[in-house]
Formats: C-alpha cells, sequence, structure tokens
C-alpha cells in the first residue's frame, strides 16, 4: 500500500521548537515502551484487554542499518500515539510478516506494512499518513459513536459547512427506531472515513427537506444531496447503496486516507488538480472546478481529485520535479498512477485562469483518450528512432570517407608506381650515354 508515489517518512508528529509555557507543551516520547510485540501466545490476551487494538502488520526487520532505522521510526510513531491515548484503552503491537505468520492468518492480516485496527467485530484498515498527529486524530474518531445527533439550527449550520466531505443525514422517530438502528449498523461499516448524522426534531427535518425515515446522500461540494430512493432502508440496502456512490466526481486528497483515495483511480489514471485554497487564485480555480464538476457529475468516469500544497508541504518539492509544474500557481493534469508520468493543462495566459467551458473542453478531452501519459511516450520513442536514424546517417557518412579515403590511397600508389618507372627509364638513357 504505501510504496506509491506519494509515500512520505513517517515523521514523529508535532515537536516545540522553543521551550513553551505550561499549557502548550507538544508530547514527547518519554522511553516507556507501551507498543506490544503480538505473537501466537499473547494476541488473545491483548484483543480482548483493550477496547480497540492497533497492529501494525511489517515486513521482517532487515538487516540493512538503513532499514532499521526506518523500521525503528515507523514504532516511534506508534510509540508516540500509544503515550498520547494511553487512557483511551487503546492497545497497539506490531506483527512480524514472518515470525508471526500464523497470527497474521488467524487475524485476516494481508497487506504488508499497513496497519489494522480492531474494534468489536471489526477490522479497520488506517490508510493514511504514517504520522502520530494524523493517526491520533483517525483512533479518536473512531472512538466517537457512528452517528451525531442533529437537534438544533446551530449544529446544522456546522453540519452545511462540511462540504468537503460525504455526508448521510436521516430523519427518524427516536433512538428506538429500527430504522435509526439500521442507519447506525450501516455508519459502522464506513466509520470514520464516511460522516453520519441524525436528526429526530421535526423543526431540523424540515430545514433538511427530510421525510420520516428518509435519508439523504451528500457528495462533496454538490449544492443537492441525492435522496436514497424506497425508504425505510435496511442495512444492507444503504452500505450497497454508499458503495456504489462512494467516489466523488470532486474529492479532497486528505492525510487520514490518502492512500485509498490514489488507490482508488479509473484505468490506471488520476484527473489531479493542485490548489491552494487561502491563495486568491487557488480558491478562483477551485471554484471553477466545482462548477465543472457539478455540470458534469453524472459522468460515472469523470473523478478529480483535487490535492491543496499546503495541506501536504513536505512534499511540494519532490511533486515539483517530479510533474515538472509550478505548485505555487493552479494546474491541472492527468496522472498515472504507476510510473507517475504526467500531462497537464497548457494555459495560455499565465495572468488568468481558464474558464468553465475551457477546462471542460480540457477534461473532454482526457475523458476520450486524446490527451494521456502515453504521448510523452511516444515522443521519446520517436526521439530514439531520430537518434538511431542519425547514427545510421553517421555510419553511412564513415563508410563514404572510408571509400574516399581508399579511393585516394590508390591513386597515390598508381603514381608512385609511374614514378618508378619513369626513374627506370632515365637510368636505362643515363647507361646508353655511358656506352
Amino acid at each position: 500500500m504505501h510504496h506509491l508515489w506519494l509515500m512520505l517518512l513517517p515523521f514523529l508528529g508535532l515537536v516545540s521548537v522553543a521551550p513553551a509555557e505550561k499549557g502548550l507543551e507538544f508530547p514527547r516520547y518519554d522511553g516507556k515502551d507501551r507498543v506490544l510485540d503480538i505473537n501466537d501466545r499473547n494476541y488473545r490476551k491483548a484483543m480482548s484487554k483493550y477496547s480497540m487494538l492497533c497492529l501494525l502488520y511489517h515486513e521482517p526487520i532487515p538487516d540493512s542499518k538503513e532499514l532499521q532505522k526506518k523500521h525503528q521510526m515507523t514504532e516511534m510513531v506508534l510509540e508516540l500515539v500509544a503515550q498520547v491515548l494511553e487512557e483511551k484503552d487503546i492497545g497497539f503491537g506490531m506483527v512480524d510478516a514472518k515470525k508471526d505468520a500464523k497470527v497474521a492468518k488467524k487475524l485476516g492480516l494481508d497487506e504488508v506494512d499497513s496497519v489494522y485496527v480492531f474494534k468489536e467485530d471489526r477490522v479497520i484498515e488506517y490508510d493514511g499518513l504514517l504520522s502520530a498527529n494524523t493517526m491520533t486524530e483517525f483512533l479518536l474518531d473512531l472512538l466517537e459513536d457512528p452517528v451525531e445527533v442533529l437537534d438544533n439550527a446551530l449544529e446544522l449550520r456546522a453540519f452545511n459547512r462540511m462540504d468537503e466531505e460525504i455526508r448521510l443525514v436521516g430523519f427518524f422517530k427516536n433512538q428506538e427506531s429500527e430504522h435509526f438502528e439500521a442507519f447506525k449498523e450501516a455508519a459502522e461499516q464506513f466509520q470514520p472515513y464516511i460522516k453520519f448524522f441524525a436528526t429526530f426534531e421535526k423543526t431540523v427535518a424540515k430545514q433538511l427537506t427530510l421525510k420520516m425515515n428518509e435519508v439523504d446522500f451528500y457528495e462533496p461540494f454538490m449544492e443537492e444531496p441525492v435522496t436514497i430512493p424506497e425508504k425505510p432502508h435496511s442495512e444492507e440496502e444503504l452500505v450497497a447503496f454508499i458503495t456504489k456512490h462512494r467516489r466523488p466526481t470532486l474529492r479532497k486528497l486528505r492525510a487520514e486516507d490518502m492512500f485509498e483515495t490514489w488507490e482508488d483511480h479509473i484505468e490506471g489514471i488520476h484527473i489531479v488538480a493542485f490548489a491552494e485554497e487561502e491563495d486568491p487564485d487557488g480558491f478562483e480555480f477551485l471554484e471553477i472546478l466545482k462548477e465543472v464538476a457539478r455540470d458534469n457529475t453524472h459522468l460515472p468516469d469523470l473523478s478529480i481529485v483535487w490535492i491543496d500544497p499546503d495541506d501536504f508541504s513536505l512534499m511540494i518539492p519532490y511533486w515539483e520535479k517530479t510533474f515538472k509544474v509550478d505548485l505555487f500557481r493552479p494546474q491541472i493534469g492527468v496522472v498515472n498512477v504507476t510510473d507517475a508520468d504526467s500531462v497537464w493543462m497548457v494555459m495560455d495566459d499565465e495572468e488568468d485562469l481558464p474558464t468553465a467551458q475551457e477546462l471542460e473542453d480540457w477534461i473532454e478531452d482526457v475523458l476520450s483518450g486524446k490527451v494521456n501519459t502515453e504521448d510523452d511516450d511516444e515522443e521519446d520513442d520517436d526521439d530514439d528512432d531520430d537518434d538511431d536514424d542519425d547514427d545510421d546517417d553517421d555510419d553511412d557518412d564513415d563508410d563514404d570517407d572510408d571509400d574516399d579515403d581508399d579511393s585516394d590511397k590508390d591513386e597515390d600508389d598508381d603514381d608512385d608506381d609511374d614514378d618508378d618507372d619513369d626513374d627506370d627509364d632515365d637510368e636505362d638513357d643515363d647507361d646508353d650515354d655511358d656506352e
């Protein structure tokens, strides 16, 4: 999972760079070992002891000192998270893919260098950035109730501002309702990646235009939700609908699920847009992207990943070098997830951003195959062919030169022979004179 082009070296989290007053001290690793070495003898005890168990399934510890150091850094991330969440009844452990292969098989661990979280009868694979900060936030979200209840207008206002995330909201009679129970069980299947909300208040439901036992599905950045048809819904029906509609037309790359997002490509490519939301040009470009996404959300093959460079500042130099683009300006392109080959939209006027129509026309060319990452490869092949032709021409020229040299050499030899003959004739004449 983590050997993708987005891979970052794990870091421990926030560390203060100057002495801080009490109340603003970021945690540092205290040296106490809290991460368990999970094996066939202790895994059952660990699973029964904690309400949640977080396990790193890793390759055998390598002989290389460099790789050992990387493994230790990864372990330190877990140690810091375990220290911060020590009072939250969460256990942490590591499972060696070779030494603890039997345990891994029993627990269903199948992807090396992945983190698995066991909560009750569920197994959640963590697909985010391996940093203490991000992982802590993820685990805290898992401790929350899978459904958040909206009771008043202020909570509804906060709900409406969450336009970057997939959300579901339903209206139910009360918490004992069998339909709410089905909604809650479906929420557990997607926690914490997808947010679920419910209300039991008629005034809130009216503002959401929800009828009793009705559920609305909000796609990121879309102005209007989609009402899931044929209410009331069973858990299986809700899960099936969410699974089918889970890939949004426009979505933001987030640290907590970045690898899952990157693996969810269409035929090996992503349409990627870079834009800083806090930058005026970036904000304007993002609004154009939203407009295009809303107008074309009916297209099943259209999926745009928006990356705010401010969220991944360590990656900016790598992305600029790999994609050969300036991330201080908004960019949109096609990226091949296998080799990171990319083609980026040419913006003729650097002062003006493309219009929604120009952007839509470019995306249409991408979906039709007119713009693709293989074009550069073909050009490179042509260049290689040209070089070969040049080499052949050079060889021909060399052959011609060699022929010319041989001809000149033969002519010189003939001249030398003629001179020798003339000398012989002169000697004969001299002999005759002597006689």
